[in-house]
């Protein structure tokens, strides 16, 4: 079985609120702590990152499980919100929440509208991403399905 293998080199010029660089292939972008944690706010920083990751797995995954499925997809659009939290000064990740809207054509029956509620869920527990933060942060769903 082939593995993958991704590589990313930072650069951090000093302290918690300095501002920083990431690269990885096609990421490139500057990263600091955000402002709601009393950071400077440049660049993205991992909350984001990781919402990013998440988001971006789930609604790949669910468009290739759709496209493999041969369900009459007329277009779809997602959305995540991803909350932190921090108490006693510990910061956790502790829920990620997914809302992909998914819109079927004119031709779709109820069997496609089946498939497609069952695909939804599927999507999130096949991502690759999700299985590797699983046990650690919650994965909510709030799909629409037209």
């Amino acid at each position: 079985m082939p593995e993958h293998h991704f590589h990313l080199k930072a650069e951090w010029p000093g302290g918690r609120n300095s501002t920083g660089y990431i690269e990885a292939g096609n990421l490139q972008t500057k990263i600091s702590i955000p402002p709601e944690m009393d950071g400077p706010g440049v660049g993205t920083n991992p909350d984001e990152m990781l919402l990013g990751a998440a988001a971006t797995c789930y609604v790949i995954t669910l468009a290739a499980m759709i496209e493999r499925s041969n369900l009459p997809l007329q277009e779809m659009s997602h959305e995540s919100e991803g909350i932190v939290d921090v108490t006693n000064g510990v910061i956790t990740y502790k829920k990620i929440i997914h809302k992909p809207t998914v819109v079927l054509t004119a031709e779709a029956t109820e069997e496609d509208y089946s498939k497609l509620e069952k695909l939804v869920k599927k999507a999130e527990t096949s991502c690759m991403i999700s299985r590797a933060i699983k046990g650690n942060v919650e994965i909510e769903l709030e799909e629409t399905i037209n």
